[in-house]
C-alpha cells in the first residue's frame, strides 16, 4: 500500500555447528515477524551453523543437516508469503559456497553465494568457500529440488514490479565496487546483506558510514543483519550489529553487544526509491556499459497492513530534529544566501541594498544576509538602505520593531507612509477605501514595490526580495507587488525554515544585544501581510494561516509534491502519522485541498519570479527546478482527493 514494504533485520541467538537450535531460534524470530506484517526479512551470514565452525565446515555431518534444516525451514514456510533469507555453507559444483538461501511459501527460491571471499586479518574464509565468481553452473539441486544459484538473482514482486530484492553477503559491501551496486542498477529496490562481522573500536561507526553510503549511492533499502550472541569468541567478537536504511537515512538499528536475540522493522517506500532514480538520470547512466545479465526470480510479498506506520514521519521536513545538524543546516543556507546576494552585487556593480523593512520574518531574514554579504564583500552597513513603509494595516508593534532593528543594525533606514498615495490611487480609479477587497490590498503592496524599485534607481542599488518558498507555493504574493524584486534572497527558504533561521541568527548570529530581544519579538508575531486595518485593541487582525492554513501543513505538502510527486491518497496518510495528534482527518483533507487548488492556480506567478539562489532540494524556479504549465488543470489531483 502506497509502495510501503516491511523489511526486518533478525538476530538469532546461535549455537556453533547446532542446527537443530539455530533452526528453533530462526523459527521463533520468523514467527515474530509475521506477527508483526514483515514482509521481507532478513538473517546473518552462516545463521544455520554458525558463522565461526571453522575447518569444521569440511566435516559431511554438519552440512548435510545443515541443507536438512533448511529443508525443514523450507516445509515450515509454506502458506506464508514473508520472504527470508538464511545463511547456510552450501555444496555445489565440486564447491563450497558462503549461501544465503531465499524462501518463500514452502519454495526455495534461489541461493546467491558471497562474491568476494575475504581473507585476512581474522577471516580466512578461502580456506573453505569459494566465490561466487567460480560458479560454472546457473542451477543445482538442493534439499531435493533444483534452485537457480547465483550472484545474478533479482526477486520480483509480481503485484508490485518496483519491489525487487538481491542479495548480498559481508564483504562484499566492503568492495570498491559492490555486487548491489550491479544489482540496484538491474532494479533491485531492497538489498539484503547476512553478515558475520565481528566488533573493534570504531567498527560499528564505519559500518554505519559504509551502509548509509552504499544505501544513498544505490538509491535502495538496505537491510543488514549480522551475527552475534553464541558464536565463538576464539578469536573475534560478534555484537549483533543490525540496521534498516533507505538512501542515507537510518530507519531503525540494533547497536552491536545485545545479549538477546533481536529484531528490527521499518517500512520503506519504494515510490520514494524509485522516483528518486527517474529524477536522477545520471543513475542508469553506467548500466549500458556495466551491467551483467541478471535473473529475476518471481515472488508474491504479502499485503501489507498499514495500522501503525513504522518509520518516522517528519511533520517538519525541512528542518533537521537533530540540533548539531540544524545549527550547521542554518549555517550553510545563510551562507548560500549571502554569498549568492554578493555575487550579485559585484556583477551588477551595485552600489547600494534597498529592502522593504515590515517587522515581518521575511523582511527580518532578508535584512540579516544583507548584513552578511556587506560583511563578505568588506562594505560598510550604510550600504543597505533599510525602507519602512507603513499603510493601513500596520500595527506599532510591527513598525516599532522594524525601525528599532534597522538602527540596532546600523543601516541607514527612511520611513514613507503608503497611506496619502495609496488613497489618491484609490481617487484616481474610482475605488471606495471602504471597500476592502483585493484591489485594497494589492494597491499597497504595488506602491510599496514602486517605491524600492525607484529607490534603487536613485541609488544604483538591488531591490532585495524577502518573499519565501512557502509563498511562492501557494501565490501568497501580489503580482508585480511583493512579487517582484531585483534579487530574492528568500525565494529558497519555505516558511518553517524562516523561523528557524531567524531564531538561530538570534542565538548564534554575529549581531549586536540589542537586536536579540527584537529579533525574538519578530518571531512572536503572528504573520501578517498587514494590509487590512487593525482590530479595536490596534492588534494584527489579518493573519496568513487563519485564511491559507498552517504553514506547517503546507510545508510538508509541498515537499512531498514537489520533491517525490506523490498521490494526493499518499500524501494524506503521511500527513496523519506526522499530525494526527493536532490536526484530525478533516482539517488534513481541507487545507491539502486548498494547498492543491492554490499550488495549481497560481504558477502563472513563478513563471515570471526574478532569480534567487536555490538552498535545498526543492527550488520552484520556472529556469531550473520547476517546470510546470500555467494553464495545467488541477481536476486530476482534487478527484482523487475527494474520494478518500
Amino acid at each position: 500500500m502506497y509502495g510501503l514494504i516491511r523489511i526486518g533485520a533478525a538476530v538469532p541467538r546461535t549455537t556453533v555447528c547446532d542446527c537443530i537450535s539455530n533452526q528453533e531460534e530462526i523459527l521463533r524470530l520468523l514467527a515474530e515477524a509475521k506477527k508483526k506484517n514483515v514482509q521481507v526479512l532478513v538473517f546473518p551470514e552462516l545463521c544455520v551453523t554458525g558463522y565461526t565452525c571453522g575447518d569444521l565446515f569440511f566435516q559431511q555431518s554438519l552440512l548435510n543437516t545443515a541443507e536438512r534444516t533448511v529443508k525443514e525451514l523450507v516445509k515450515s514456510s509454506f502458506g506464508s508469503d514473508l520472504l527470508f533469507a538464511v545463511g547456510v555453507p552450501v555444496r555445489c559444483n565440486n564447491q563450497l559456497f558462503n549461501c544465503a538461501a531465499l524462501i518463500q511459501n514452502g519454495s526455495l527460491l534461489g541461493l546467491v553465494p558471497k562474491t568476494y571471499v575475504p581473507n585476512y586479518g581474522e577471516f580466512y574464509e578461502e580456506r573453505w568457500f569459494s566465490s561466487a565468481s567460480d560458479l560454472t553452473i546457473k542451477e543445482t539441486v538442493y534439499c531435493g529440488q533444483r534452485v537457480p544459484i547465483g550472484n545474478d538473482l533479482i526477486f520480483t514482486d509480481i503485484k508490485n514490479p518496483a519491489v525487487k530484492v538481491a542479495v548480498e553477503i559481508c564483504e562484499d559491501l566492503w568492495a570498491p565496487i559492490p555486487p548491489s551496486s550491479f544489482l540496484t542498477l538491474g532494479g533491485a529496490t531492497i538489498l539484503l546483506n547476512l553478515s558475520a562481522s565481528n566488533e573493534l573500536v570504531s567498527k560499528a561507526e564505519y559500518r554505519k558510514a559504509l551502509l548509509c553510503t552504499q544505501a544513498s549511492r544505490s538509491l535502495c533499502a538496505y537491510a543488514y543483519a549480522s551475527a552475534g550472541v553464541g558464536e565463538s569468541t576464539q578469536d573475534a567478537l560478534f555484537g549483533g550489529h543490525s540496521m534498516i536504511c533507505e538512501r542515507s537515512s537510518v530507519l531503525a538499528e540494533q547497536q552491536p553487544f545485545q545479549r538477546d536475540p533481536s529484531l528490527i522493522i521499518a517500512d520503506a517506500d519504494m515510490e520514494l526509491l524509485i522516483t528518486e532514480r527517474r529524477k536522477q538520470t545520471s543513475y542508469m547512466a553506467q548500466a549500458k556499459e556495466t551491467l551483467p545479465p541478471l535473473r529475476e526470480i518471481p515472488i508474491h510479498l504479502p499485503e501489507q497492513k498499514l495500522d501503525q506506520l513504522l518509520r518516522k514521519v517528519d511533520p517538519y521536513p525541512f528542518v533537521p530534529a537533530n540540533d548539531a545538524q540544524l545549527s550547521q543546516r542554518c549555517h550553510t543556507i545563510f551562507q548560500i544566501q549571502a554569498n549568492a546576494l554578493a555575487k550579485r552585487m559585484e556583477h551588477t556593480h551595485a552600489e547600494s541594498m534597498v529592502i522593504g523593512i515590515s517587522g515581518g520574518l521575511d523582511s527580518t531574514l532578508a535584512l540579516l544576509v544583507a548584513v552578511e554579504t556587506c560583511r563578505i564583500l568588506g562594505l560598510d552597513r550604510k550600504t543597505i538602505l533599510g525602507v519602512t513603509m507603513p499603510g493601513f494595516g500596520t500595527t506599532d508593534r510591527t513598525y516599532h520593531n522594524a525601525l528599532s532593528f534597522m538602527e540596532a543594525l546600523g543601516i541607514r533606514q527612511k520611513e514613507i507612509s503608503i497611506v496619502p498615495s495609496v488613497l489618491q490611487h484609490f481617487s484616481d480609479i474610482g475605488h471606495d477605501p471602504k471597500r476592502h477587497n483585493v484591489t485594497y490590498e494589492n494597491a499597497q503592496a504595488r506602491e510599496r514595490t514602486q517605491i524600492l524599485m525607484d529607490f534603487a534607481n536613485m541609488e544604483n542599488g538591488l531591490v532585495i526580495g524577502t518573499g519565501d518558498l512557502s509563498e511562492l507555493a501557494l501565490g501568497w504574493a501580489t503580482y508585480n507587488g511583493d512579487h517582484m524584486s531585483m534579487y530574492g534572497v528568500n525565494a529558497g527558504v519555505p516558511k518553517t525554515l524562516v523561523k528557524v533561521l531567524v531564531k538561530w541568527a538570534a542565538e548564534t548570529g554575529n549581531i549586536p544585544e540589542t537586536a536579540k530581544a527584537i529579533l525574538l519579538d519578530i518571531l512572536d508575531t503572528p504573520i501578517s501581510p498587514e494590509l487590512l486595518p487593525p482590530d479595536q485593541e490596534g492588534n494584527i487582525d489579518q493573519k496568513t494561516e487563519d485564511l491559507v492554513g498552517p504553514y506547517q501543513l503546507h510545508d510538508f505538502f509541498l515537499y512531498y509534491v514537489v520533491r517525490f510527486g506523490f498521490t494526493p491518497a499518499k500524501i494524506y496518510y503521511l500527513a496523519q502519522q506526522a499530525f494526527g495528534q493536532q490536526y484530525d482527518k478533516d482539517t488534513l483533507k481541507h487545507w491539502l485541498h486548498h494547498f492543491y487548488r492554490r499550488f495549481f492556480s497560481q504558477q502563472f506567478k513563478r513563471s515570471c519570479l526574478p532569480d534567487g539562489p536555490k538552498v535545498g532540494t526543492i527550488s520552484l524556479s520556472p529556469r531550473s527546478d520547476w517546470r510546470m504549465p500555467t494553464d495545467a488543470s488541477v481536476r486530476l489531483w482534487l478527484e482523487e482527493l475527494e474520494k478518500l
